[in-house]
């Protein structure tokens, strides 16, 4: 991709955010753009990142045997009136609305209505339980206060997901699942996130944990007890009966001597029981030939704030302790090398071009700077911020048969024939899904590749 495609606005980057310095940083960039309070597009690259995030977790849920559908956004208040949730929606002004001449509409904020009535139509017997629905794509809340660029918007991305089972029993196994889908989830997204007790807030239900991500920029506050190794979020002190709450579902007895930490919710699963199914007469038909309501979970994964998650864990800080670029962890980055030709150098841009060319046949994805306007100076200060793990300058060390890539996380320079990189990237490539980096690459094959004839000959017919 050519980077004057992409939208990048170059620009000195001064004054930025102390709590988010990525996500404004994306924001001065023209990579995220605010139409509104919590209503944001993405640009190409952070679109990208977004896309890959939601592969990984389409590709696990799917791996432990859920179903990928798609509900409406828009959705009839009368199924919202049926479970008996609409009047506090609005009295909290929660959802928007479209009222008509034909009937009431809601863009779904949650999709709990939705999702009952898709399965009471198709899950008819118990011989058709359990299962697990899931989705991912675009919720509606009026937040009141919005808060930390993508953290908490009023359009965001979501994957949210529901089972339904014959019993309890039913529940707690899948339950179980979606916790270790969860857990594997954000471990292959590089996050270190650990479920802690929580309060079921308006979704309801008996029981649900969130999935935190420790990290100063958090707004909640997570207790750990050193005692049972669990953790829960401090709201769940605020209920009356907090102490034997706690006890009973999470044996933790002595909360004088917890451990604090902030951390940002990315994930929140829920057991609800029949509180949905049982409002809005949703049945099976169970062994006996009797009517019984399904057991529902739920299962939600903020994947806008996950992506700020990601964005804001690459800070890459300089020798001031301060803004030095990002860099995308290399199993979702959409682009692992930056390119920068000399442009007043036929003869440099010509190669430079060439080997892109080869790249792009060899299925490497990789950014191309071609602007003409900026210095390789400002260029290199842009590869900084798209999030690419590696940039390669083509300039006066091609004179001597090389170029250097450097790793733009550590600063660690790697000097490259040719062949070497077109080889070393296009392995790369390969192998980058499994978290493999340039230097596992140039480690595994002893001081590079050992380069085959026809690997040469292909790059040097390129670059004549």
């Amino acid at each position: 991709m050519k980077v004057s495609q992409i939208g990048l606005i170059s620009k000195k980057l001064t004054n930025l955010d102390n709590q988010f310095p990525v996500q404004d940083m994306l924001v001065k960039t023209g990579q995220i753009s605010q139409f509104s309070s919590g209503v944001y597009a993405y640009g190409h690259i952070p679109y990208l990142v977004k896309k890959n995030i939601t592969n990984i977790i389409s590709s696990v849920l799917s791996k432990y045997g859920c179903s990928e559908l798609s509900l409406p956004l828009l959705q009839p208040e009368s199924i919202w009136i049926e479970s008996g949730r609409l009047k506090k929606y609005v009295d909290d002004d929660v959802m928007f609305r479209c009222l008509t001449e034909k009937g009431n509409y809601c863009l779904a904020p949650t999709a709990e209505e939705a999702i009952v009535k898709y399965a009471g139509s198709r899950l008819i017997s118990y011989k058709n339980l359990p299962v697990t629905y899931f989705q991912i794509g675009e919720k509606f809340r009026n937040e009141i206060r919005t808060r930390g660029f993508l953290l908490r918007g009023k359009s965001f991305d979501m994957m949210d997901a529901y089972s339904f089972g014959r019993n309890q029993d039913d529940l707690d196994k899948e339950y179980d699942r979606m916790k270790k889908a969860y857990l594997e989830i954000f471990e292959q997204l590089g996050l270190n996130v650990q479920p802690v007790g929580a309060d079921s807030g308006n979704i309801g239900g008996n029981k649900s944990e969130e999935f935190m991500c420790v990290s100063k920029i958090g707004e909640d506050n997570i207790l750990f007890d050193h005692t049972t190794g669990k953790a829960f979020n401090s709201e769940l002190l605020e209920r009356t009966d907090y102490k034997e709450y706690l006890k009973n579902v999470y044996g933790i007895e002595n909360t004088d001597s917890l451990e604090v930490k902030k951390a940002v919710e990315l994930g929140h699963i829920f057991q609800l029981g029949d509180k949905y199914t049982k409002a809005m007469n949703a049945t099976y038909i169970d062994e006996n030939g009797h009517p019984k309501n399904y057991i529902m979970g739920c299962y939600g994964i903020g994947v806008s704030r996950t992506l700020a998650m990601v964005y804001e864990n690459s800070l890459v800080k300089n020798s001031q302790d301060n803004f030095g670029g990002i860099s995308l962890p290399i199993n979702i980055v959409p682009y692992t090398l930056y390119i920068i030709p000399k442009m007043d150098d036929i003869d440099k841009t010509t190669k430079a071009q060439a080997i892109y060319n080869l790249l792009i046949e060899n299925g490497v994805q990789l950014l191309y700077d071609d602007r003409t306007e900026l210095s390789i100076g400002a260029k290199l200060k842009d590869s900084k911020v798209v999030g690419t793990p590696y940039v390669a300058v083509f300039g006066k060390t091609l004179d001597q048969g090389f170029v250097t890539v450097e790793n733009n996380k550590t600063g660690e320079k790697f000097d490259m024939t040719l062949e070497q990189l077109v080889a070393n990237f296009t392995e790369l490539e390969k192998y980058r899904k499994n978290n493999y980096t340039l230097e596992n690459i140039i480690k595994k094959n002893s001081d590079y590749i050992d380069y085959n004839t026809e690997q040469i000959e292909a790059t040097q017919k390129h670059c004549k």
